[in-house]
């Protein structure tokens, strides 16, 4: 069998994989994987788990496939009940697409139509510096990765940019940490008066920084000064839960670590733990009767799919039943720890941090200066692949530092993880570091 006729997403030769369970891959020549790394921080459940398949099987038996705008279904309303009272959201409705990049755009429109019923033609959206929050054009419009963006900038040209809470690379110097919040809240609103009244539709944000930057958590005052801001100037607050959602960071979302409420959120990945392509856009309750009173115009083929409800649906009910997100709390505290000690004799380590089960740590090439590696070294792509030559799947990212320079590497395996299971990540982790980058053993 040849894989000659597939648009590959990557140049090297890949195994083949054979089958999962719980935090652990294996490939058809029965070599194992620990997946640290939850393929993209996708799998929440756990690999193989046949109740959820189980699940899309009944519903596909059902009927697999009708037109959102032709027929309503139990499956889709039995989610929608179930996950509205989880949702850091007042009265939610759930506009269902097929993952993290629909979501967004459904997002940006929703928030430009929120706008435009009220008599308002706000035409701007502000992002952050450093986040990412698709691949599609809108959602890359609105990301701050100047890499990802940089191939076609000629057609991003709309969005607007303002400053990440990024506590290791603190942006105001020496007053650091005391001010930050609101030094952050300053520089958002100069940048709508800038832009000018009435123009800015929407600030979208990932309450706690995904791959960008590598799990970068804001202080805690952050999002109370942002969510003030934005209220005060009629802009919607967009919670980019793709990442963050679903238990990753040990609350159902992290949102929840800060209370905030915002007015409209997206969530993928792990809302149907990679067991279906499943996003949602998710509009709080006066959002939404302003949209269903002006219709919204919008629509996908694959949106509001019977299939994706019935899947999301027993997802949930796996991570309510096996308590999952407490457990994501409790196994991110101690691969927390673990990565810190077992990573304490490394000098190139300049950070560990992250919130739950998403962790990062943050590579240097000087750790007083905290210097980043020259891109050409290739520093994160080396050490990933010393982890996976030891059986242990990580996720790398760079250029968190300045755009291009910067290597994290992120670990946020299924929540299902064992204890033991934890400490091996660690320690392989360790041992390819020692590998690629020298230190001594903690």
């Amino acid at each position: 069998m040849s894989d000659r006729h597939i648009f590959s997403r990557g140049g090297a030769q890949r195994p083949r994989i054979s089958h999962g369970r719980g935090s652990e891959l294996f490939d058809v020549d029965g070599r194992r994987y620990l997946d640290a790394a939850s393929g993209a921080i996708v799998v929440g459940i756990g690999h193989g788990v046949t109740e959820v398949v189980e699940a899309a099987a009944a519903q596909a038996g059902r009927v697999a496939y009708v037109h959102g705008s032709t027929f309503a279904s139990e499956a889709l309303e039995e989610y929608a009940e179930a996950l509205a009272p989880l949702l850091p959201m007042d009265d939610p409705h759930l506009y269902p697409v097929s993952g993290g990049s629909e979501a967004v755009e459904s997002a940006l429109k929703m928030a430009r139509s929120y706008h435009r019923a009220r008599g308002e033609d706000r035409d701007v959206v502000i992002g952050r510096d450093g986040a990412y929050h698709g691949n599609t054009r809108g959602a890359l419009d609105v990301s701050g990765r100047a890499g990802l963006r940089a191939p076609y900038l000629p057609w991003l040209d709309h969005a607007r940019h303002t400053g990440t809470p990024y506590e290791y690379r603190c942006a105001f110097g020496e007053d650091h940490p005391h001010g930050c919040a609101g030094r952050h809240a300053q520089a958002l609103e100069e940048l709508i008066t800038r832009i000018g009244p009435g123009r800015v539709a929407a600030f979208v944000a990932e309450p706690i920084s995904g791959a960008g930057l590598g799990a970068c958590v804001p202080p805690d005052d952050y999002w109370g000064a942002i969510t003030e801001v934005c209220r005060q100037h009629g802009v919607l607050v967009v919670a980019d839960e793709v990442m963050t959602g679903f238990g990753r960071t040990g609350t159902w979302f992290a949102s929840d670590h800060w209370g905030l409420r915002p007015d409209l959120l997206v969530a993928g990945k792990g809302t149907a733990s990679g067991y279906w392509p499943l996003g949602l856009a998710v509009a709080s309750g006066p959002v939404h009767e302003v949209l269903s009173g002006s219709g919204f115009v919008h629509g996908y083929t694959y949106s509001h799919h019977v299939v994706g409800a019935a899947t999301g649906l027993a997802v949930l009910r796996v991570l309510q039943r096996e308590d999952l997100v407490r457990a994501s709390a409790r196994q991110g505290q101690r691969l927390h720890e673990a990565l810190r000690r077992e990573l304490g004799g490394v000098e190139a380590v300049g950070d560990v941090r992250g919130r739950g089960l998403l962790q990062a740590v943050e590579l240097v090439s000087d750790r007083a200066s905290k210097e980043p590696f020259e891109r050409s070294e290739r520093v994160t792509e080396r050490l990933q692949q010393a982890c996976r030559d030891r059986g242990v799947l990580v996720y790398p990212g760079s250029g968190c530092a300045d755009g291009v320079r910067g290597d994290t590497l992120l670990l946020g395996p299924p929540l299902v993880v064992t204890d033991a299971e934890v400490e091996e990540m660690a320690a392989v982790v360790g041992d390819a570091a020692r590998e690629v980058l020298g230190g001594s053993a903690a």
